[in-house]
């Protein structure tokens, strides 16, 4: 049988699956996997238990769940049959999902899974739990048709939403265990549903609370308004010198490790700026783009560190009125990191601007929120990267757009830095499929087309492999 007999033969095992792989992806949705929750430890326990037995119904081996305590199960399995001369992968996904609830603005339970107009709606359909079955169902197929022409490992992580403690902890430990050639971390959006892009740089990230502190308890506004410098007040004229009249962070240092683009790499990335525009039109819905002029939307979203205020908090704000001048106001606050920025360097850099705009009418304290990851540029011209880019050309009809993303997906810094791993990033949803908001959907279609992707990516990386050594 030739190499196209087999592919053929995986493809029509996928296409004659393909109600029930829609049906197991629907299993898994319905599990809510809520990893912020403490409630929800339970069901986060009970979908690695699901994805174990998947794992091994896949016909994966040595499929384990593995546990710690006061954390998220990690699940592992691996295939090692195509023997010590075959590249081995170790494939990155997460099952865990964010909170949601009806009230959000969802138009169904989000964990009962409704298909409509070829879109599945569930919490997790698209961040992260179709490129977990995306994974299973292609290895399933390829395993059912024949043995795969590489070794693989997968890692599916139950606290991607969270803290990330566990895995970053198990891969620091266990380097021997997950020792492999290539890496693949599946997760993340495309900016278009029918041109297929591969991203090589991610944003690390550092996240902090500041809380500003004025009298030592609320005061009744009309005895104490004016003589008392409100706390709210004070914090949003410090929030609001973070950034000057061109949108550039204004703390000291912020920017000297900061890396500018070539032209060359400029260039490249302005052939994805026409999606990535009227994608962004089409999910912001937002007046009019933001950000620093000299650099267009790509860039200002891949290659450009930002500091952003991700909520506020202080006084009263329910139903009704209450004339409080209150004692404390809060503002979470992160940054999103490119290459060289130390997170680190970069909170203590902000901890020191804040503490510098800070009236002497109130304190502040800016407090680490113990979430922090470096950025991360990926090689490209490596086996997995020329094999991710002509799988994803061979499923879609389409070469790739080269991306840089503005998000930040821990584990890949520390698969490099742990593991000294050659990597590629395969996302299979789109962008506007409402990620952690309401409504979150998966297109069927590019699900189907993820699995075939794989297929392709199994034979395409074990020539590249057999070409490089």
């Amino acid at each position: 049988m030739t190499d196209g007999d087999l592919l053929q033969d995986r493809r029509q095992y996928v296409a004659d699956s393909e109600n029930r792989f829609v049906e197991e992806l629907c299993e898994l949705l319905r599990i809510p996997s809520i990893s912020t929750r403490a409630e929800h430890a339970a069901d986060v326990a009970r979908a690695a238990r699901w994805i174990a037995e998947k794992m091994r119904r896949a016909g994966l081996e040595a499929v384990e769940v593995i546990t710690k305590e006061g954390q998220c199960p990690l699940v592992y399995g691996e295939w090692l049959g195509a023997g010590p001369q075959a590249p081995t992968v170790l494939f990155y996904c997460h099952y865990d999902v964010q909170p949601a609830f009806l009230a959000d603005g969802w138009r169904s339970d989000p964990f009962q899974p409704v298909i409509r107009d070829g879109k599945l709606y569930a919490r997790g359909a698209v961040d992260s739990k179709s490129h977990v079955m995306i994974q299973l169902h292609a290895v399933e197929a390829a395993l059912a048709k024949g043995a795969l022409p590489i070794n693989v490992k997968y890692l599916f992580e139950g606290e991607e939403e969270s803290s990330g403690a566990h895995i970053l902890s198990f891969v620091r430990e266990q380097p021997q265990k997950l020792h492999a050639d290539y890496a693949v971390a599946s997760d993340g959006s495309m900016p278009d549903r029918g041109q297929p892009a591969l991203v090589y740089a991610l944003r690390g990230i550092v996240s902090c609370e500041l809380r500003v502190q004025g009298p030592a308890r609320d005061l009744h506004s009309g005895h104490y308004g004016g003589n008392v410098h409100n706390p709210a007040q004070a914090l949003c004229e410090i929030l609001a010198q973070l950034h000057d009249e061109n949108s550039t962070v204004t703390v000291p240092g912020f920017y000297d490790q900061v890396i500018e683009l070539g032209e060359t790499e400029r260039a490249e990335l302005a052939q994805a700026l026409p999606w990535i525009e009227r994608e962004w039109h089409e999910v912001t819905e937002a007046p009019q783009a933001w950000g620093e002029s000299d650099y267009n939307l790509h860039e200002r979203t891949g290659a450009r560190p930002t500091l952003e205020i991700n909520g506020i908090a202080g006084g009263y704000a329910e139903e009704g009125f209450k004339t409080v001048l209150p004692a404390q106001a809060i503002a979470k606050i992160s940054c999103r990191l490119v290459a060289r920025q130390e997170p680190a360097q970069i909170l203590r850099l902000l901890a020191d601007h804040i503490a510098r705009l800070t009236p002497p009418t109130v304190t502040s304290e800016l407090r680490s929120a113990g979430y922090g990851e470096p950025a991360v540029v990926l090689e490209l011209g490596t086996a997995v990267m020329e094999a991710a880019l002509t799988a994803y050309e061979r499923a879609w009809g389409k070469k790739p757009l080269l991306l840089r993303e503005g998000g930040s997906i821990p584990i890949v810094a520390s698969f490099e830095r742990e593991l000294g791993l050659p990597m590629a990033l395969m996302p299979f949803g789109y962008k506007g499929c409402g990620a952690h908001g309401p409504n979150e959907h998966v297109y069927l279609d590019m699900v189907q087309k993820g699995i075939h992707t794989m297929l392709h990516f199994y034979d395409e990386l074990a020539r590249q492999h057999a070409a490089a050594v």
